[in-house]
């Protein structure tokens, strides 16, 4: 088991693969275009799982294929193909939930690590053992367990074999994300990649017993905001990091391959700072609230710790406000940085005006904030504002850029 815990962040397509990358991540997990719980993201398909696999092996990471539907009959050819069309992209390691897909993926492809999806549910040093002497080299532990539930399972288990868990991101109010809703209301399986979210939905009780109030409905709520009976909070631990560093965990996991470029780019870039710190001296470890702050410009729900502090039984972890707390707008990358003379060439990626006030995102920094100067097209012609998708303009940036770093309002 290594020493230093892997930071692992979510790849929903390309773009979002170099922001973990670039933005501190020491692995990154993805799913092909089948065969992953998140098929509604981009996804890759095959080439792009090999280029995808050269990139990050490049910069000395790790790559990780998400598998972990639970594939009926009927698939399993499908899936056959789809492991011999990887088996030389130099995978890592394939997450997978099923016994079967795990059985085929150990005969098919031999010298690719296997980890056990957070589908599996895991909650004992039992489960995790099981799956080690079926050749599993880590276990991603549900989401449901505590910190000291998962310190008793790190002290029962083969050295050898890893322990995941989720630090970061959305959680689901089933039991390890195995659940029937989508399925029973619109035919959406969520056990195998298309889960409608109807835990998300409003909900209502119809009075059909009076004939004299026909199709009246009452609204199932928790307060006066609204419903949130079965929405789950998202989790969000990095006012904990010497507890996690301490823990036995392997990898830390954030959630999100739905999420865009910016909350990927964020989120590790948050970790790794804390993460970073707490290495460095861990005795003298100190919070910093800027990590929060950064992780509050995400989009997200209310925030909560999990189960790691707190029984299931207790606290749901339920939402107590409607929707998302929406993210910072993401407004430019920069493309390229004269450091003699301070401009910086951007693509756009929403509307910028000359008089907003602005903070640069870099790896390994909290925001800084400034107010641009100037803006200017590539000709050096001068714009009040950059109203145009993917445009490129310049800018002058008063602290030091790098290619990769993120503006947004702030």
């Amino acid at each position: 088991m290594s020493k230093t815990p892997e930071l692992l962040a979510p790849a929903g397509n390309f773009e979002k693969l170099r922001a973990a990358l670039l933005y501190g991540a020491d692995a990154v997990y993805l799913a092909g275009s089948a065969f992953g719980m998140r098929a509604a993201a981009d996804n890759f398909s095959v080439e792009e799982l090999h280029e995808a696999s050269v990139y990050t092996h490049a910069r000395g990471k790790k790559l990780y294929l998400t598998v972990n539907t639970m594939p009926r009959v009927f698939e399993y050819d499908a899936l056959e193909r789809y492991f011999d069309e990887i088996k030389d992209a130099n995978l890592d390691a394939l997450i997978i939930a099923d016994p079967g897909v795990f059985t085929l993926a150990n005969k098919m492809l031999p010298h690719t690590e296997l980890h056990v999806s957070t589908q599996a549910g895991a909650v004992s040093h039992a489960d995790c053992s099981f799956w080690y002497e079926m050749g599993a080299s880590r276990v991603v532990l549900a989401r449901e367990l505590s910190m000291e539930e998962i310190t008793a399972i790190r002290a029962k288990i083969p050295a050898n074999l890893e322990l995941e868990c989720f630090m970061h991101g959305s959680m689901c109010v089933s039991w390890s994300g195995r659940c029937l809703l989508s399925n029973h209301f619109i035919g959406r399986d969520a056990n195998r990649g298309m889960c409608a979210q109807p835990c998300r939905w409003d909900y209502h009780l119809y009075e059909i017993a009076e004939d004299k109030r026909p199709n009246v409905r009452f609204p199932v709520e928790e307060n006066d905001l609204g419903t949130f009976i079965m929405s789950s909070r998202d989790m969000c631990m990095i006012e904990h990091i010497p507890e996690l560093m301490k823990s036995g965990i392997a990898s830390f996991k954030i959630e999100g391959r739905m999420k865009s470029a910016y909350y990927t780019a964020v989120t590790a870039n948050a970790y790794r700072m804390a993460m970073d710190a707490y290495l460095a001296d861990p005795t003298g470890y100190t919070y910093n609230p800027a990590w929060m702050t950064e992780l509050e410009s995400v989009s997200h729900r209310e925030y909560c710790t999990g189960f790691y502090f707190g029984e299931t039984t207790a606290d749901a972890n339920l939402c107590t406000l409607p929707g998302y707390i929406r993210e910072k707008a993401y407004l430019a990358t920069v493309e390229a940085y004269d450091p003699a003379s301070g401009i910086a060439t951007l693509k756009q990626r929403n509307k910028l005006t000359l008089g907003d006030t602005v903070e640069i995102i870099t790896p390994g920094k909290v925001g800084r904030a400034f107010k641009p100067e100037a803006l200017f097209l590539p000709d050096g012609s001068a714009i009040e504002s950059t109203p145009h998708p993917y445009m490129e303009f310049r800018m002058p940036i008063p602290f030091e850029a790098h290619e990769g770093d993120i503006i947004r309002l702030s």
